[in-house]
C-alpha cells in the first residue's frame, strides 16, 4: 500500500551517537579527559524472561565531576551475555563487562545521574552483579541491585499515577501539550480514552524512513510541528529491512529513542512503527522484534507518551499467523511497560483484509489475546475510496482502530492529491474518533511528502511557503482545535 524504497533515494544519514557491541572480546574503550571518579552509586534493575532479560542501570557520580566515564561490573557467571545496549557502548570479556560513555552523556557533575541500558540472554540462573567501578574506582556509595521481577507483572515497572489529580512526573510536560492533558492512553471498548476515560482523536505526522531522512527531523522540524502544525503525536517509522534496522540494531534503536525524547518534550505522543514490509510475513522478524521491543519498552517504560506498533504492513500471510506473532511480542512489552497501548497490524498491508479479498471478520471473530490493543489500518486516498470506507465504518463498532499511516496520493505514495476522497477519510475519521498518523512528514520527491525536496536541507519548517499540496492540506486539517474531553 506505500511506495517501496527507489535507488535515487538519499543514501543512510546517521543521527546522533551509534554504540558498538563488541562480544566474547577485550575492547579498549577510549576515554576522553576521563578523572578517576572518588565516589559512585549503582542502581540495576532486570526484567527477566526465559532466556533473556532487560537490564537498566543508573549511574550516580558523588565524587569529583568526570568528563568521560567506564562502567564496569562483572556477571556472576559466564551464562550471561550482552547482546545489545544502549546510551553506552559495550564491551565483554567472559564474565566481565565494561560500559564507555558515548558524546552526550559522558559529563557528569558532582551528584549527577545518567541511565543506560542493555538487553541480555542467559543460560544458567540469572544473578546480579553485586560490584561496580567507575572510572576503575570501587562505587561505595549505596549500590542497589533489584531482584528480577516476573515477566509480565504489572510491579515489573511502576508508572506514574494518571489520575486526573495526579502530578506530571518531572518527564513530563505541564501546560496544554496533548500530553499534559490526557496523560497515559488506554483503550476503551472501541476507543482510544485518555486519563479521565473519554475517547479522543489523535492526529499526526510519520516520519518517512529514519534510514533515508534522518536530516528531517531535528529541533525546528519537531518545533513546527508541535507549535505550528499543533499535531498530537509522532510516528517514528523505523524501518527493519531496506536498510534499516538489520544492518545497525542499536545505531536504529537509539534513532528512535531519541526521537520519543524529542517528542515527549514536546508533549508529543510517540508512535514506534517497527516499519515491516517486505517480507510481509511478520514471523520472519520475530526475534528481532523481541529484542528491539524489549529495548525501547525499558527504556520508556516511565512514559506515558508512547504508543508500540508492533508490525506496520503483514502482507501475504493469515490473521492467525499475525495474532501468532502478536501474542509472543506484546508480552514482551509488558514485561517492561504493562501499561502502553499496542497497535497490531492487519492483513493486506493493514487494510483489515480488503486488499487480499478478506475483510474485518476474520480479526472480530479471533482477536489478540491481550488488553489495551487496538488494529491498524492503512488507506492511500487517491487508491482507496469508498468500500474501503464503509469496511472501517463497519469494523470499528467492533474493534478498536488507529490508522497508523495513511496518503491523500496513490498507494505508490506518488501523484495527484486527491482532496475529495482525503476529505471524505478525515471527516469519516473525526466523527468515530479515530485517529492517525499522515505518510509523511519529509522532503522526499512524491506527492505524499509534506515537504518541498530540499526544506530538510535548510532551518525553515513553520508555514506554508516550504510545503507541498498535500503538506498544507494536512496542516490545515491538524491545525484545527483537538476535542480533548477532560470531565
Amino acid at each position: 500500500m506505500r511506495l517501496l524504497p527507489r535507488a535515487s533515494r538519499r543514501a543512510l544519514i546517521a543521527a546522533g551517537a551509534v554504540g558498538a557491541l563488541a562480544m566474547g572480546v577485550t575492547v579498549a574503550l577510549p576515554v576522553v579527559n576521563a578523572m578517576a571518579a572518588s565516589g559512585c552509586a549503582v542502581t540495576y534493575t532486570v526484567n527477566q524472561w526465559q532466556g533473556g532479560f532487560t537490564a537498566n542501570i543508573t549511574i550516580k557520580n558523588l565524587g569529583d565531576p568526570v568528563n568521560g566515564w567506564t562502567l564496569g561490573f562483572a556477571f556472576p557467571n559466564s551464562g550471561q551475555q550482552v547482546t545489545q545496549g544502549w546510551s553506552a557502548t559495550y564491551a565483554q570479556s567472559g564474565a566481565n563487562v565494561t560500559a564507555a560513555s558515548m558524546g552526550y552523556n559522558g559529563s557528569l557533575a558532582t551528584n549527577a545521574s545518567t541511565g543506560i541500558g542493555f538487553n541480555g540472554s542467559w543460560t544458567t540462573a540469572n544473578p546480579l552483579p553485586t560490584s561496580f567501578t567507575l572510572n576503575g574506582v570501587v562505587c561505595t556509595g549505596a549500590t542497589n541491585p533489584s531482584s528480577p521481577a516476573p515477566s509480565g507483572s504489572p510491579s515489573a515497572s511502576p508508572r506514574p499515577s494518571t489520575s486526573p489529580s495526579a502530578s506530571p512526573s518531572p518527564s513530563q510536560p505541564v501546560g496544554q501539550t496533548p500530553v499534559a492533558i490526557n496523560g497515559q492512553l488506554r483503550v476503551c471498548g472501541v476507543n482510544l480514552c485518555n486519563r479521565f476515560n473519554r475517547p479522543i482523536q489523535l492526529r499526526g505526522m510519520s516520519t518517512h524512513g529514519i534510514q533515508w531522512f534522518a536530516n528531517c527531523y531535528n529541533d525546528a522540524s519537531l518545533d513546527a510541528l508541535a507549535s505550528d502544525w499543533r499535531a498530537d503525536l509522532l510516528r517514528v517509522s523505523m524501518y527493519v529491512q531496506e536498510q534499516g534496522y538489520e544492518t545497525n540494531p542499536t545505531g536504529f534503536t537509539n534513532q528512535v529513542n531519541n526521537l520519543v525524547e524529542e517528542a515527549a518534550e514536546r508533549g508529543l505522543y510517540a508512535l514506534i512503527d517497527f516499519h515491516t514490509l517486505t517480507p510481509g510475513d511478520p514471523m520472519y522478524n520475530l526475534d528481532r522484534a523481541k529484542t528491539f521491543f524489549a529495548a525501547v519498552s525499558a527504556r520508556h517504560a516511565a512514559k506515558n507518551n508512547v504508543i508500540y506498533e508492533i508490525t506496520n504492513e503483514p502482507n501475504g500471510v493469515s490473521w492467525a499467523t499475525i495474532k501468532n506473532y502478536a501474542e509472543q511480542v506484546i508480552p514482551v512489552i509488558r514485561a517492561n511497560d504493562p501499561d502502553a497501548v499496542v497497535i497490531v497490524g492487519t492483513r493486506g498491508w493493514s487494510s483489515l483484509g480488503v486488499s487480499e479479498g478478506g475483510n474485518s471478520t476474520e480479526i472480530i471473530n479471533n482477536k489478540v489475546n491481550a488488553t489495551n490493543i487496538m488494529y491498524a489500518f492503512h488507506f492511500y486516498a487517491a487508491s482507496h475510496k469508498d468500500n474501503y470506507r464503509a469496511e472501517v465504518e463497519r469494523a470499528a463498532a467492533a474493534l478498536p482502530i488507529f490508522v497508523t499511516e495513511f496518503g491523500t496520493v496513490t498507494y505508490t505514495g506518488g501523484g495527484a492529491v486527491d482532496t475529495s476522497s482525503s476529505t471524505a477519510w478525515l471527516d469519516m475519521l473525526d466523527r468515530l474518533k479515530i485517529g492517525y498518523a499522515n505518510w509523511t512528514y519529509s522532503d522526499a520527491d512524491e506527492g505524499s511528502a509534506a515537504f518541498k525536496p530540499g526544506t530538510c536541507n535548510g532551518g525553515q519548517y513553520a508555514g506554508t511557503a516550504v510545503l507541498t499540496e498535500s503538506g498544507n492540506f494536512m496542516r490545515n486539517r491538524i491545525r484545527t482545535a483537538d476535542n480533548f474531553p477532560t470531565s
